[in-house]
């Protein structure tokens, strides 16, 4: 079973810095595409970060500039780095991944999301 968990969530006040991370774990050969999405309160789900296997970058106007998303192949690890966080960054984070299982092929897989609050 393959499996990601997001960490790193947190109350933090504006202006301030977090870094996510996403952990892949089980029968895992390779993570190819990933995205961080974001829900808040009443809004829907988007997505505001991509990387792609070749490691391009791809960043919603929302938060291009202060995020970066990056990758750890080795440990089959994703990030993103947050800077200047503002109140309407506040929401539940999640992960979501294209990864290439040993038994299961390719399947696209969610986090269970880590909440990120950002007081002003």
């Amino acid at each position: 079973q393959v499996q990601l968990v997001e960490s790193g969530g947190d109350l933090v006040q504006a202006g301030g810095s977090l870094r996510l991370s996403c952990s892949a774990s089980g029968s895992i050969i390779s993570i190819i595409a990933v995205g961080w999405y974001r829900q808040a309160p009443g809004k829907q789900r988007e997505l505001i970060a991509r990387i792609s296997s070749g490691g391009s970058r791809n960043y919603a106007d929302s938060v291009k500039g202060r995020f970066t998303i990056s990758r750890d192949n080795a440990k089959n690890m994703v990030y993103l780095q947050m800077t200047s966080l503002k109140s309407e960054d506040t929401a539940v984070y999640y992960c979501n991944a294209d990864v290439l299982g040993e038994r299961v092929g390719v399947v696209n897989i969610w986090g269970q999301g880590t909440q990120v609050t950002v007081s002003s």
